[in-house]
């Protein structure tokens, strides 16, 4: 059985990679398969504190949006019915969303509530 430790350094994260490399082909309710489980388990332990990423800014989240679902700023104007809103938005002029836009733009195009009530950066 191979002794597993946590990783705290690029060094050991690169070797983890490669063990994991090593073991993808592994076989179902084997060691290496178990191995392959735990060294997985730690590599994405140490990816969320070495590498975090940041929540989108309420309009990274609108952008994104708007891109996967081929909308245009005549979409979010109709969505919000108002033509300067959706501007000002858009051209980042808004620091907080409103309740009911924030209603809208959740319900209507499925955007995580939590994105959009996120408060803007200080």
């Amino acid at each position: 059985m191979t002794v597993l430790h946590p990783i705290k350094t690029p060094q050991q994260h690169r070797a983890a990679l490669d063990r994991i490399g090593l073991l993808m082909s592994a076989e179902v309710d084997t060691p290496e398969a178990d191995e392959l489980e735990a060294l997985a388990i730690l590599v994405q332990h140490y990816e969320r504190e070495a590498f975090p990423i940041d929540p989108p800014t309420p309009l990274d989240a609108i952008e994104f949006r708007m891109e996967q679902m081929g909308y245009r700023q005549t979409d979010l104007t109709r969505l919000l019915g108002s033509r300067s809103r959706a501007s000002e938005i858009l051209s980042g002029n808004i620091n907080r969303l409103s309740i009911t836009m924030i209603r809208k733009l959740h319900k209507e195009w499925h955007i995580p509530a939590e994105a959009l009530i996120r408060e803007p950066a200080s």
